[in-house]
């Protein structure tokens, strides 16, 4: 059983930290493996034929790759990479390009060696270990929400950008108020910052790109992937119990439901930009 002190976690969510989100990971993302089966961190893009956790991850890993033309790039940096799930799939698909896989939290990146054509770094999002004008494409898929600050790594990331190359966000929005009587438990629960799909856009335009791409996919991510717990939760929670107190079991279901219902309200999306350098200010 997972000793879990729940001020930690209340601290954790609220602070936001650096240190704070590393922690809280390592606590929290067994959670996902155990409800899933594999390792991918991610919500999923849902669809009637990706039915099951891991078909949607996957299934968003691919939108996500081929929306960042990865069949075209040699290089790409996966910022946040997470257990590198993601990084072995587009590895698998594009075999001709190099992945570098930066995260700050060097457990997470210890899950995962030796792996043909990945590298994996321990850094910080903010401060890219990179050279100017190196690299095709910059990836931070489900990730970016915890960067901080996050203008910084927008200029990271344009400084390490070749002139023809992307910048792919996958991340949660906030739609319109995000305000504790709107969000409710996911005021607390929803462990990132609440950046409104208007801040972000202007973040990235102000800072020297143009967004190219814009796709919206909250109805496929938090309607479908809440409907899959309630549906087997007895099962899921009967694995996650294995492990977790009770408690954490009830928070998660209960954050679950309010994360639909925000999404059906128009609270709260899921958007993926792709950004290339905007010629037009150079």
């Amino acid at each position: 059983m997972i000793t879990i002190n729940p001020i930690d976690v209340f601290l954790w969510t609220f602070r936001k930290n650096e240190k704070d989100v590393i922690n809280l990971y390592n606590t929290m993302s067994p959670v996902m493996q155990l409800a899933t089966g594999g390792s991918m961190l991610n919500f999923g893009y849902w669809s009637s034929k990706h039915l099951d956790p891991i078909s949607a991850q996957d299934n968003l890993c691919n939108v996500f790759g081929n929306l960042s033309e990865l069949s075209t790039a040699k290089n790409a940096i996966d910022v946040g990479s997470g257990l590198s799930a993601p990084s072995k799939l587009w590895r698998d698909s594009f075999p001709d390009l190099n992945l570098y896989d930066v995260n700050i939290n060097f457990k997470q990146l210890s899950f995962s060696k030796h792996q043909k054509n990945i590298e994996f770094l321990n850094s910080t999002s903010t401060k890219l270990p990179f050279s100017d004008n190196s690299v095709d494409r910059v990836l931070a898929l489900e990730s970016a929400q915890h960067f901080k600050p996050l203008s910084d790594f927008i200029v990271e990331s344009k400084r390490v950008l070749i002139k023809s190359g992307f910048l792919v966000i996958a991340i949660p929005i906030t739609v319109n108020d995000s305000s504790l009587g709107k969000l409710g438990l996911l005021k607390f629960t929803w462990s990132s910052e609440h950046y409104s799909l208007d801040y972000l856009k202007n973040l990235l335009t102000s800072n020297g790109f143009k967004i190219t791409d814009e796709m919206l996919i909250g109805s496929n991510v938090y309607d479908p992937l809440t409907d899959y717990y309630v549906e087997n939760r007895k099962t899921l929670s009967r694995t996650i119990l294995e492990h977790y107190p009770g408690y954490m079991e009830k928070i998660l279901y209960k954050s679950l439901l309010k994360m639909k219902k925000a999404s059906q309200e128009k609270i709260i999306d899921y958007v993926l930009l792709k950004c290339s350098l905007d010629s037009d200010l150079e």
